[in-house]
């Protein structure tokens, strides 16, 4: 919308990155106010129009490898995670995660946007706050009239495109296998009655245009006959300028990646009123030689993922092919069924008695929030493209799951003033016995369920734990599905070690990072006050999924969203734009 050789010297308000947040908080701002001069600087490519962008099934390749619409940062090799490095994209480009997600539309609990304002200090970000946003933004296309959705905001949420077998089947059995956890139309209410219900899977496309509802073409894009608002891609923030402890511009490049063949030079523009960072690494733009903060880049957050895999019945349609480009399957995503998982009373002692201590300080007293989030979906996990690339004609589905509120925690630091260096980055996967024992207790669910389904053809050993010979929960023993009333597998304490070891093989990010730049008070860590201003210094705000001082068991775009909603109307009432 723009060209970097032809930015003007100042604007009103800069943004510091072109991601979800900013372009939710950029148009709100411009629409409120057109004659504001706003300037959004994204490293990234446009996404107008583009079809890897617009159609929903292309999502896949922008984990692709040479993908130019994210970034691959590597962690540290970790002895957590059997020595590995986890391997996490971030989007780049404009429109942020929401131009590039898998377009799971699935939210959080109250409970978490309350302990957002209760625990950590933040009026005016409980839920009685953020759930009229999320509506806000929202016209839901699958129920009409519930009392925590919207029905006229720019975003559209349906069902998808395709209704698939394994889900049908997920969704059938589920309930006659899992006790107490019945079939539901609706499991994003934000409340308790969401949780243990099987649900079908909502997504961010549009059911009347089969299109992506990304924030860049409805929030950003739809207003290109506003001048004052710009938007210039391939511009990467080296670090936001101060006059004394005051934010008043960024310095930045052209990106190599996206302009090969422009200058390297460095250039800035000015804020006259105000600077917002929605780049997720603020230390990497200088703010830490301005004030001291030691939070910048702690307490990262993330949520477990795994994905046993099966083998399924060779006659059923599957979604392997969206690894393919089969142009049938892209108007979907092929993730159609799922339950928030939490334990019953008569359960807990299941999950052993590493988990006891944070049961009662953390879920005991909060019923809406789940442990783990559960799906059935008709094909191999998306976490190895070029082993599914591979892959001899058989067709497989998989019981994938996460852990939504990890005890562990990460930090991501970087000490270049280089701005392609890397991040020295660590997840902290799998250092809490807390987050271990629900990743156990989930893939013992996962299986009964998915070796009751029709289509079930046995497990993939390569995709299972390593279990001791002799024991009955060997996964090799099982080429048919068993009956519903079959006994469940009996697991001893060699077969638990075995689980917990597959899990150190083979977690990975479920591309949910938040966190490292906290919206608490400065002395517990917090970078940025309730007004999202950072600590110590004038002008500058953070906005991006970096500020939520706890997790949400969700998908991170609706929370995203309510960021940026809420970042406008922060704006819009400090700088007195009506």
């Amino acid at each position: 919308m723009s060209n970097a050789q032809l930015l003007r010297n100042e604007y009103d308000i800069i943004f510091a990155g072109g991601g979800t947040t900013a372009c939710v908080a950029a148009g709100r701002l411009a629409q409120t106010c057109p004659s504001l001069k706003i300037l959004v600087l994204e490293a990234g490519p446009h996404t107008k129009d583009m079809i890897d962008h617009v159609q929903p099934g292309r999502y896949i390749r922008h984990i692709a490898p040479g993908s130019n619409t994210t970034t691959l940062h590597v962690s540290r090799p970790s002895a957590s995670v059997d020595g590995r490095n986890i391997f996490v994209h971030t989007a780049r480009c404009v429109g942020g995660g929401s131009a590039v997600n898998w377009l799971m539309y699935n939210r959080a609990s109250a409970s978490d946007y309350d302990d957002w304002e209760i625990e950590h200090d933040n009026p005016g970000w409980g839920s009685k706050d953020i759930i009229p946003l999320l509506c806000k933004a929202e016209t839901y296309q699958v129920n009409p009239n519930l009392p925590t959705h919207g029905y006229s905001g720019p975003l559209k949420v349906s069902l998808g495109g395709h209704y698939d077998i394994s889900a049908q089947q997920f969704l059938e059995f589920g309930p006659k296998i899992e006790k107490d956890r019945p079939y539901s139309k609706e499991y994003n209410s934000m409340h308790a009655d969401s949780l243990n219900v099987f649900s079908r899977v909502p997504k961010w496309i549009d059911e009347k245009t089969g299109k992506r509802q990304d924030v860049a073409h409805n929030f950003i894009y739809n207003q290109q006959e506003n001048k004052n608002l710009e938007v210039v891609d391939g511009c990467r923030v080296k670090r936001v300028i101060f006059d004394n402890k005051r934010a008043v511009g960024v310095e930045f490049c052209n990106d190599k990646f996206i302009r090969p063949d422009a200058d390297s030079a460095f250039r800035t523009v000015r804020a006259s009123r105000l600077t917002v960072v929605s780049a997720d690494h603020l230390k990497k733009l200088g703010i830490p030689q301005i004030v001291d903060l030691p939070g910048v880049g702690e307490s990262y957050q993330d949520h477990l993922l795994a994905g046993p895999a099966y083998f399924a019945d060779p006659i059923i349609k599957t979604y392997d092919s969206l690894v393919k480009d089969d142009p049938n399957d892209m108007k979907s995503n092929g993730v159609d069924a799922a339950i928030k998982l939490r334990p019953r009373e008569d359960e807990l002692h299941e999950l052993g008695p590493e988990f006891q201590l944070r049961w009662k300080e953390f879920f005991a007293n909060k019923p809406d929030k789940p442990i783990v989030w559960m799906k059935g979906s008709p094909r191999l996990p998306v976490t190895d493209l070029s082993k599914q690339l591979e892959l001899p004609p058989t067709k497989f589905v998989t019981g994938g799951y996460f852990a939504g509120y990890p005890e562990c925690r990460g930090k991501v630091h970087i000490d270049s003033d280089d701005v392609y260096a890397p991040l020295d980055f660590e997840t902290g996967f799998m250092t809490k016995m807390s987050d271990i024992a629900i990743l156990r207790w989930a893939y013992k669910h996962s299986r009964e369920i998915m070796r009751r389904l029709p289509i079930y053809r046995g497990a993939v050993p390569q995709s299972h734990p390593q279990f001791p010979d002799g024991s009955g929960a060997v996964t090799t023993t099982e080429t048919n599905p068993v009956p519903i009333s079959a006994p469940k597998i009996a697991y001893t304490a060699e077969d638990d070690s075995a689980i917990d070891d597959y899990h150190r093989r083979t977690v990975s990010t479920t591309w949910h990072s938040l966190g490292t730049c906290a919206m608490k008070p400065r002395e517990r860590g917090g970078v940025v006050d309730p007004t999202l201003s950072v600590y110590g210094v004038e002008g500058l705000k953070v906005a991006d999924v970096s500020i939520p001082p706890s997790n949400v068991n969700a998908n991170t775009y609706s929370t995203a969203i309510a960021i940026g909603e809420k970042a406008a109307l922060l704006i819009a009432q400090e700088l007195d734009i009506h």
